[in-house]
This record gives C-alpha cells, sequence and structure tokens, in this order.
C-alpha cells in the first residue's frame, strides 16, 4: 500500500566518522566525536540501516558508543541470535574490549532501540531477568508485535510473549526504567499489530490512552499518548508502509523522551 497524504520526510544519508569493528553479533561504532573513558553510554539498536541509528544517537549524544545489530527480514532471526541467555552480557563484554582491551569500560547508561522486527531481540533479553540490571531505557518503534492463539486468523493474542514488555513497562512506570513505545495503525492480519498489542500492554497496567492532535516528526500525524511515570506510549495515524519506516526515521526524536 502506498500513501501520499502526509510528508514522509526522510533523513539524509549520513555517515558518522570513527572507529568500528564487526562484533560477534552486530557492529559497534566509536565517534570521532567520543573518547573511552571509564563509565561510557551505550546505546543498541536492533533492526534497520545502522547509518540512520548511528546518525540519531549522535544527534542526541556524541560521547556515546552505538552498536548497531541488523540482521535480516523477520522477528525470529532477531530471537534466535539472543536466545542464549548468556549472549547479551558476552555482547556487552566482547563490545567492552574492544574499546579497550586492557581498560574495558562500563557501559551506563544503556540504552536499546528497536524498529519492526528488531523486537524479538529485545523480547529475548529481557527474559532474562539478570540482563534488566545492564538496561536502562528501551524505545519500541513499531516495534512490539505477537501472533494470535489461532494461528494466523485474527483472535486473541498470544501474550505469554508480551509478558517481557508488560514487566518492563511496569518498571517505566515506577520509574525505575525507561520505556518510549510508538505504534502505527498498521494490522498486518496474521499477526498481532502493534496497536493490539500496546491496547494489551495499557491494559495490564490500568492505563487508557488520551486523545490527541498534533503534529510528530517527519510529517508523522499523533492521535493518541499515555503517560505514566517514565512510561510514554505514543500511537500515529497510517497504515501504509512509508507510515511504518516514519517510526525509524524519527528516532531522534524519541530519543529525546529517554530520561
Amino acid at each position: 500500500m502506498v500513501e501520499t497524504s502526509r510528508a514522509h520526510r526522510r533523513i539524509p544519508q549520513t555517515e558518522i566518522k570513527g572507529q568500528r569493528w564487526k562484533l560477534s553479533t552486530g557492529a559497534l561504532l566509536l565517534p570521532a566525536s567520543a573518547r573511552v573513558r571509564p563509565t561510557m553510554p551505550l546505546y543498541i539498536h536492533f533492526h534497520g540501516a545502522p547509518w540512520l541509528a548511528e546518525w540519531s544517537v549522535q544527534q542526541r549524544n556524541r560521547k556515546a558508543a552505538v552498536l548497531t545489530v541488523h540482521l535480516g527480514a523477520g522477528s525470529g532471526v532477531y530471537s534466535r541470535a539472543f536466545s542464549d541467555p548468556t549472549k547479551f552480557g558476552l555482547l556487552l563484554d566482547e563490545a567492552a574490549r574492544q574499546l579497550s582491551p586492557e581498560h574495558p569500560p562500563r557501559f551506563h547508561p544503556v540504552i536499546f532501540t528497536s524498529f519492526s522486527a528488531g523486537y524479538g531481540a529485545v523480547r529475548e533479553i529481557l527474559k532474562t531477568q539478570a540482563n534488566w540490571d545492564l538496561i536502562d531505557a528501551i524505545v519500541l518503534m513499531d516495534s512490539m508485535h505477537t501472533g494470535y492463539t489461532s494461528g494466523s486468523q485474527p483472535g486473541p493474542l498470544e501474550t505469554d510473549n508480551l509478558q517481557p514488555f508488560v514487566d518492563f513497562a511496569k518498571a517505566a512506570v515506577a520509574g525505575k526504567k525507561s520505556f518510549i513505545v510508538t505504534h502505527s495503525e498498521i494490522f498486518p492480519g496474521t499477526f498481532a499489530s502493534t496497536t493490539e498489542t500496546s491496547d494489551y500492554v495499557l491494559s495490564q497496567l490500568n492505563l487508557k490512552r488520551k486523545p490527541v492532535v498534533k503534529w510528530g516528526p517527519v510529517g508523522m500525524q499523533q492521535t493518541s499518548e499515555v503517560r505514566a511515570g517514565r512510561f510514554l506510549l505514543m500511537g500515529f495515524a497510517g497504515n501504509s508502509a512509508p507510515d511504518h519506516i516514519d517510526h525509524f526515521h524519527g528516532l531522534e526524536h524519541w530519543l529525546r523522551y529517554v530520561k
């Protein structure tokens, strides 16, 4: 489906200068504007063009390292990559040793950003409670799905796959984490939409949407909002492919809400 009634502005492709390393999973960037310190911020992005994630982080924090993980189509490839409960901790250690073999830095804060299928990695990482102390914030950009209990036909949601997100949202409401969620109005049909999954999370938090009408980044039009503690959920108009891509190009904007 093609939609042309909104602007759908796109960030021009830009290469961030700095040192780069290929890791066992993903690629690490130390921007030229940053230096290795005993404690330093790390942004980890799942799914989508690495340059856009790197550029977006640079607009918000020029002193941070950026780890991008782009593995291909479908959430399954991301889920499998992090199905080992020890994988995430080992990846952090690997990144720290690349930056400084003799004096590996401690990463803090650690901020996840995920677009579309990248949620598969975030979900698997959150299933291991020991990882929670290592994660300070999560930004999901039209990036929270699950299946239907009836298979590929719309019906009740497979809620087990959503429980890690519900738990993290509760921590954000309590002010212990930051959790930013954006969603479109796209309904895939064969699996649950980000609207349906967002509604389920809100039901578990006993929170309700507030209708709003205002502009978002890159020409997006926001229609709803929920704020509680350090949890923020924003709904946007649009059910086409360009509307979906808008969420990723808005990453620099979403990072402004991370506390």
